[in-house]
């Protein structure tokens, strides 16, 4: 499950109660096992050298992946709906086309008795070719954090931004951190105490995929399946994607009461508290929080609690109690309000410099925001401590011991012993990218200060940050399936420290908090080419050329669609049934504004209205104590260990862009799949969970595409009552007395 807006996680839990191993077969020797019982229930203790990897099958459809992932994650990334397509759908979709190339290429030697000699068809399709590209696909999967940068200052700041610049920030955030991953892959890779559990799904599903399987009578195989499913959800979202927009939000509260702001508050799915919606749309359900056939229920269920505790108690009560004037605005809303309730003209405080015009912020006053919006900016505070804490005192014995058994003894491990039959990769490279990429970004911001506002200390400032919290972050992740992030506190900080430049803000953000991020998934990508005795020279040049590939393409795709599409993000603008609102950026962009134009003091701090949200980091340092103490007092109740706090008070973290429905419809396809389906039918969640999700999301990104090319580019759209999206006109109206909102009824 993703979580607070880019990270998330999740408790230490046996593997076997949410993934069971398939086909496996126990080791003779105990002694050759990984010493985790998980990694020993999972992942093979055999390896074959010669196997071959770098093969013309791999090349091709490794790149394809990385292209074409890479395309579609940023193309729906400026939807109202973003659709994360991630390497599982590649992983599962390759292998027929894999055994297909295996079947036709010609088997005919090359530059034979060259020392290029080499065959397009070496053999059968083999795991290490097919894990390969998938890393490949992993690159291209998520998204590329800094074309928010790109965005925010194109398209919502209307600023210049060259290519060129942009280009040198994407490739720069997105390859610095292959440097903080070699400096520490010794300490989070080869020990058998660093296990990144996640990656456990990866190693099941591949030895399934892999593994020789008969029809069965009756049945499907698992790859006629998968493509079953891709065709059902392909021709199913031309329905949700163009012809009847309105099932992606089912708000049916307002149709009952069209003229009640009260009714369509409480009952709007993307305006408003979302009671009783639902979205029969995958990309409803998955947007945001990922799939749901992929999260453990515990997870789900803390994700439940929290989403209603914040959702539907601590928001109405903030609300109707008016703290911060909240009815002057809408209960739910990404946008920035000036006192009287209208949106919030950033351009009339920013000087030509593009910083902070003190005098005009003044003059046209403090800025305002949603009762969500601020709510939510507490509760990324209280889930920031609530992890340290959480982690402190369920997991820190576990977490000191398994450190130190990292740093002391780095060779019993049986995967490391087979992994050290190959050629490591030398040291040397990773110094050379991290001081190469180090100087370029240096480069970048002073010689383009005037468009990245960055100066050379802000850049090394940033490394620092990431250096000094990755190593401690990664053995978190690595141990207990938990990353905290680090946005929040880069903001802060170099809000403080810089205030008045947003840009500089956004970029230092971008340093400091995705080098290191980028460095776990590299750390990840490297333990599960460890747990597939991949050759780790391979898996790196896998690695650097997926990740090149990605950052051109999406900074492509990014660039493209910005010139485009008409009025693409301006939600003033364009029509109410638009998909282009780009939510995500939204978020991003606001946030740019609080903490890097008008800066955290003006907002959160001694000059700022909402000082007392500052409260809520103590509030979620308090509450992981709370459940710690009543587990000692209980220790034979085991439910109460599964309530993970850190979930649970951040489980609303990804809240605004994702809105109730997204949440709802996700909770509901994650008790049905996850738990009923899960406990009673366990042999088929065992055989098509995860193929069935790999499958929908395949599907609606392809029918997604074409409805652009086809119909979006033409601006072919439909006119009739199903293509209103959300039917809740009135659920982004202030209440507040003498407050008048065009469209909205006034109180007096």
């Amino acid at each position: 499950m993703k979580g607070s807006r880019e990270d998330g996680g999740g408790d230490i839990i046996s593997y076997q109660d949410v993934y069971p191993a398939n086909g496996l077969v126990p080791t003779e020797d105990e002694n050759e096992q990984s010493p985790v019982e998980q990694v020993a229930l999972t992942v093979p203790t055999t390896d074959d050298p010669s196997m071959p990897t770098l093969t013309f099958r791999m090349w091709v459809l490794g790149v394809l992946s990385c292209v074409l992932l890479s395309f579609l994650n940023q193309f729906f990334w400026y939807r109202t709906e973003p659709l994360s397509v991630t390497a599982i759908s590649a992983q599962i979709a390759v292998l027929p086309l894999g055994r297909l190339m295996a079947a036709t290429l010609s088997k005919r030697k090359l530059f034979a008795g060259s020392k290029w000699e080499f065959s397009m068809n070496p053999g059968p399709f083999n795991i290490k070719e097919h894990v390969l590209i998938t890393i490949f696909a992993n690159s291209g999967a998520g998204s590329v954090y800094a074309i928010h940068i790109v965005s925010a200052v194109k398209i919502f700041y209307k600023k210049r931004l060259d290519l060129f610049v942009a280009f040198l920030i994407v490739i720069t955030t997105q390859v610095l951190g292959f440097g903080w991953a070699g400096i520490f892959r010794r300490y989070l890779v080869e020990p058998a105490a660093m296990w990144w559990p996640s990656n456990l799904v990866q190693v099941s599903l591949f030895r399934a995929l892999h593994e020789k399987e008969k029809r069965p009578k009756g049945g499907l195989t698992r790859n006629q399946f998968f493509l079953l499913v891709l065709t059902c959800s392909f021709a199913y979202y031309i329905l949700p994607g163009y012809m009847f927009l309105m099932i992606t939000s089912l708000s049916w509260v307002c149709w009952i009461f069209p003229k009640s702001v009260l009714a369509q508050q409480l009952g709007s799915g993307m305006q408003g508290l979302g009671i009783g919606v639902i979205g029969i749309d995958w990309s409803t359900i998955s947007s945001y929080l990922g799939s749901p056939l992929a999260s453990p229920w515990f997870a789900i269920a803390n994700v439940a609690v929290g989403f209603v505790l914040v959702m539907y108690v601590i928001t109405p009560l903030a609300y109707w109690m008016n703290l911060f004037d909240a009815k002057t605005f809408p209960i739910f809303s990404s946008h920035l309000f000036t006192s009287s309730g209208h949106q919030y003209n950033i351009s009339e405080i920013i000087d030509s410099n593009f910083h902070l015009d003190l005098a005009a912020y003044q003059k046209y006053g403090t800025l305002n925001l949603s009762t969500f919006f601020a709510m939510t900016y507490g509760v990324g505070f209280a889930a920031l401590t609530a992890t340290i804490v959480h982690v402190l005192l369920f997991h820190g014995k576990e977490i000191w011991h398994l450190s130190m058994s990292a740093f002391t003894d780095r060779s019993v491990d049986v995967h490391t012993k087979l992994m050290r039959k190959y050629k490591q990769v030398p040291e040397l490279w990773f110094q050379l990218i991290l001081i190469g990429t180090i100087a370029l970004s240096i480069f970048a911001c002073e010689y383009y200060i005037d468009q990245l506002q960055l100066p050379w200390w802000g850049v090394l400032f940033a490394c620092l940050i990431a250096l000094v919290f990755t190593l401690p972050i990664g053995i978190i992740a690595a141990t207990t399936n938990q990353a905290p992030g680090l946005n929040i506190i880069t903001e802060y900080i170099i809000g403080y420290i810089y205030p008045g430049r947003p840009v500089a803000n956004i970029c230092f953000k971008v340093y400091g908090y995705i080098s290191m991020t980028q460095a776990l998934t590299f750390l990840q990508d490297f333990k599960l080419g460890h747990y597939m005795k991949i050759p780790p020279r391979n898996m790196f040049m896998a690695q650097v050329v997926g990740t090149v590939i990605s950052s051109i393409v999406y900074l492509g795709t990014a660039w493209w669609m910005m010139e485009t599409i008409p009025n693409i993000c301006d939600t003033n603008v364009l029509p109410s049934n638009s998909p282009w609102t780009c939510p995500m950026d939204r978020v991003f962009f606001d946030a740019s504004v609080i903490w890097g134009l008008i800066g955290p003091r003006r907002i959160f701090g001694d000059l700022g209205k909402y000082e007392s949200i500052s409260w809520f980091f103590l509030g979620g340092a308090i509450a992981p104590l709370l459940v710690w103490l009543v587990h000692k007092a209980y220790p034979d109740k085991k439910w109460i260990r599964l309530i993970n706090m850190p979930i649970l008070i951040g489980a609303t973290g990804m809240m605004p862009p994702a809105t109730a429905v997204n949440y709802t419809s996700w909770i509901l396809t994650g008790f049905i799949f996850s738990f009923v389906i899960y406990r009673y039918k366990k042999d088929w969640w065992q055989r098509h969970n995860y193929v069935l999700s790999a499958g929908l999301d395949a599907g609606l990104a392809f029918m997604g595409v074409l409805l652009y090319v086809c119909l979006g580019l033409e601006n072919i759209s439909l006119n009739w009552w199903g293509e209103n999206l959300d039917g809740c006109p009135l659920a982004s109206c202030p209440t507040a007395k003498g407050i008048v909102v065009e469209g909205c009824p006034a109180f007096s």
